[in-house]
């Protein structure tokens, strides 16, 4: 397997484990303690974020190096994430005004949003985080 693909694989991987943490605590959030969805998915969203920073700092991109130390790259993933975010939130948003028998079911509109910013994420963690191979290509 050539390594994008490994890569691609793995960050699909951190990106299922991401969307349970976001679903299940928006999910949890909304139906169990009664938040609103959109505060719910603020919380949900940097759990989640956090997850797939750790998941991909671990093993879609162990062989690269961000050269920060770990609360600098977890900043920088954050920032970096934040047009997938846009991207995210925005399908969220949309899917939950179009469909409002989803606002009992948040979790639905978390898994659109992630699939559409999926892809903008990875090349920005790829090309702009975690670009230098600490091994040879």
């Amino acid at each position: 397997m050539t390594r994008l693909r490994r890569e691609v694989a793995l960050f699909a991987i951190g990106g299922v484990l991401g969307l349970v943490v976001d679903a299940g605590i928006v999910q949890a959030l909304v139906g169990l303690a009664g938040w609103n969805v959109y505060t719910a998915r603020i919380v949900s969203f940097l759990s989640a974020a956090t997850v797939t920073w750790w998941w991909n700092r671990t093993h879609t991109f162990a062989h690269r190096d961000s050269g920060r130390g770990r609360h600098a790259e977890w900043l920088h993933w954050m920032a970096l994430m934040a047009l997938g975010a846009v991207i995210n939130n925005t399908v969220y948003v949309l899917a939950l005004k179009l469909f409002p028998g989803l606002h009992e079911w948040p979790a639905v509109a978390v898994a659109a949003g992630s699939a559409a910013g999926a892809v903008a994420n990875f090349v920005l963690a790829r090309t702009m985080l975690f670009r230098r191979s600490e091994t040879p290509v």
